[in-house]
């Protein structure tokens, strides 16, 4: 498989992964051929990328981060949840048992991830349709997880944690939709309006039970900096609780990597390089450190071009070195395509580098809020 950004498609291009609704029911189902309508209608979706089947690419299989019902069921759980809370009109003590609920998603999720022998930070639902603060959650969840489990993180702690990620922007249901999902720049007032959602999470979560205060500390904390610029408090250092500023990373990391109203989603290397760049002022420098062991910056079925001059498809990751994958090449340093491809392993081949990544095209954004 392959993964091409949806402007790219053509007709007669065959998909490669279903691709889901955002209560995960199939919209379109693997091995449909791309007509110019349905190309039409991803484009309206908002889908970003999509991954599509081809002869040059056979056999590249996508690793799954959950099982298709685990996050099925969580998506349906948090889009249940959080449109109960956006209907609310006023703060009231009890927000329908978030604690039940949502503590009943985390041990599935949990179970998944902690299942996978070495898990790494992949690209999570480049093929979904979905509200964006639905998958987002989940996503900070996920990525979260695999940070806590790295860092060593004890069963009990990586359920708040994970709870905490989860829930780390349920304050955003208070927000008027028509400024979570405006497309131009806000203004003062209403980014003043965005902020206070880091507030309002903690004020709905703090006393809530099943919900650890800790993971309502994430919700408060999430876009705290390390050097103070952030926001609500403009708390600094290790005033900043550790589960925050890793829910704060994944957070940062997954609204980069997301299609947005306003500008189109970055690919791994490039929110990475963006991640780097505030090591030791915005992000704490170990926990960056950890970050880049395990994400795949370079994910399987990116097309890529080498420092050679060819081009091919990344088939395979190394979970020791991901940032040195295996790329199937097809295109010769001319341009050519080759009669027949073949594999090129970068672990080996320390001279080779990537130069280039098809759908480059997105630039650096604020993440302000």
């Amino acid at each position: 498989m392959r993964l091409v950004p949806v402007r790219k498609l053509q007709e007669g291009m065959r998909i490669g992964k279903k691709i889901y609704s955002d209560e995960g029911v199939i919209l379109l189902a693997d091995g449909v051929t791309l007509t110019a309508q349905l190309i039409r209608r991803l484009i309206e979706l908002d889908i970003g990328y999509i991954y599509i089947e081809d002869s040059l690419t056979e056999g590249i299989a996508i690793p799954e981060m959950l099982q298709e019902v685990t996050r099925r069921n969580a998506l349906q759980n948090i889009r249940k949840n959080f449109q109960r809370l956006s209907e609310t009109s006023k703060m009231v003590k009890s927000y329908f048992h978030l604690g039940k609920d949502f503590s009943k998603v985390m041990e599935s999720i949990l179970k998944d991830v902690s299942s996978q022998e070495e898990s790494m930070i992949l690209l999570m639902d480049m093929n979904t349709a979905d509200h964006y603060l639905y998958k987002h959650s989940l996503n900070v969840c996920v990525y979260s997880l695999i940070l806590g489990i790295a860092n060593g993180y004890s069963e009990d702690q990586l359920m708040v944690l994970g709870l905490g990620a989860l829930l780390h922007d349920i304050g955003k249901t208070q927000i008027p939709q028509r400024i979570l999902l405006k497309p131009q720049k806000l203004t003062d007032e209403e980014f003043h309006m965005m902020q206070a959602h880091t507030e309002i999470g903690y004020k709905i979560l703090k006393d809530e039970p099943n919900i650890p205060l800790l993971a309502a500390h994430c919700a408060f904390q999430h876009h705290e900096r390390l050097n103070g610029s952030g926001y609500p408090r403009g708390i600094k250092g290790n005033d900043i609780h550790e589960y925050a500023q890793w829910v704060a990373l994944a957070d940062s990391y997954d609204a980069m990597t997301s299609h947005r109203v306003y500008r189109p989603a970055m690919l791994p290397h490039q929110a990475a390089e963006v991640l780097y760049a505030g090591s030791g002022t915005l992000y704490d420098q170990k926990k960056l450190e950890l970050f880049r062991d395990r994400v795949v910056i370079y994910p399987p079925g990116l097309t890529v071009k080498l420092s050679t001059g060819e081009t091919g498809v990344v088939s395979k990751i190394h979970l020791s070195t991901p940032h040195r994958p295996v790329i199937r090449i097809f295109g010769d340093a001319e341009g050519q395509a080759l009669q027949t491809p073949y594999e090129m392993d970068l672990a080996h081949k320390l001279s080779v580098i990537i130069t280039d990544v098809d759908g480059t095209d997105a630039m650096p954004v604020s993440l302000e809020y």
